[in-house]
């Protein structure tokens, strides 16, 4: 798999019928290995190893459906009441981050509300603060750890 803009983890993987998967600490199981999701499991190692995210308050592909739409974030992270506080939306490392990500997750964040929207595609990460009261998105730079985050 391509390199990342990211520090080198340690990951298990396996091959069976000429197909590669990789070992999801959070959903315990073995996933397929495509680019996109070598970003996933690369970012999620990044939030917890060098962001103090708990892997216990991550969600992976998490699923939520409103009014017969359904939204599925790569990445959501919960506050230890239970609340989302961050999603992160993946993209494969050969496709450049655009405008209509950022769209996609802002959709996404219409439901979840959270003030902390991501994306990347494992070479570039983007971290976005959005303000509700405001109603203003400001690009940080840098990812927040997980103690500087609300509640």
């Amino acid at each position: 798999m391509k390199e990342l803009n990211l520090p080198t983890y340690s990951f298990k993987i396996k091959s069976k019928e000429q197909k590669k998967y990789i070992f999801d600490s959070i959903r315990g199981k073995f996933i397929l290995l495509t680019p996109e999701e070598w970003v996933r499991q690369n970012f999620i190692q990044y939030l917890s190893e060098e962001k103090g995210y708990p892997q216990s308050l991550m969600s992976v592909e998490h699923y939520l459906k409103v009014k017969q739409i359904s939204f599925r974030a790569d990445i959501a992270v919960f506050n230890r009441k239970g609340d989302p506080v961050l999603i992160v939306e993946c993209k494969a490392p050969e496709v450049p981050v655009r405008q209509a990500h950022f769209d996609q997750i802002s959709r996404y964040n219409n439901h979840f509300r959270v003030n902390y929207l991501i994306v990347t595609n494992g070479i570039n990460h983007y971290c976005n603060y959005y303000d509700f009261a405001e109603r203003s998105a400001t690009f940080l730079n840098h990812i927040p750890a997980y103690d500087d985050l609300p509640g």
